[in-house]
């Protein structure tokens, strides 16, 4: 009988030293198992942002140059000293940059890239806004002043979508 509660004892002083102490606890169950989550990559738009920029090509090809045409017009009658016929050609290239932002913002809005979608709004807008309030083209009164302002005011009007063509 002494073993028997020896044993009892025992196990006793052991559970009782179990939860009195303050040494720390470990599970012996397995481990958590490691995360298996796998990165979704990115939608590949290039097919259709090909397709748009196709689009846009034939914008900057036809209305960019209905554009150039009107405003060499334009310099012809400012340099002819006829007012009247300059003012209508101002106004005629303003309609071309007002006609080839419509464009963009069209072209772009169906794009399945949202980055190209934003890029063809803001372009958009530099463009009708340069229509609107003629400054660019009050400045040019002859082709040098087009040789010196037109690259970089172009720059300026398509440099969102000229990212992605």
């Amino acid at each position: 009988m002494r073993p028997a509660i020896l044993a009892v004892l025992t196990g006793v002083l052991f559970t009782a030293a179990a939860c009195d102490s303050d040494a720390p606890v470990y599970e012996t169950g397995a481990a958590p198992a490691p995360s298996t989550a796998v990165a979704v990559p990115p939608p590949d738009y290039s097919a259709d942002t090909a397709k748009v920029c196709q689009q846009l090509d034939k914008i900057f090809t036809g209305e960019l140059n209905d554009f150039g045409t009107a405003l060499g017009k334009m310099i012809a009658y400012k340099e002819a000293k006829k007012a009247a016929d300059a003012t209508k050609a101002e106004k005629a290239a303003a309609a071309e940059l007002q006609s080839a932002g419509a464009q963009i913002r069209k072209e772009t809005a169906v794009a399945q890239d949202p980055a190209l979608k934003a890029a063809g709004e803001t372009s958009a807008r530099k463009l009708e806004a340069s229509a609107k309030d003629h400054a660019y083209l009050k400045q040019i009164k002859t082709t040098a002043d087009l040789d010196k302002t037109l690259k970089p005011q172009l720059a300026e009007w398509l440099s969102p979508v000229s990212g992605f063509c």
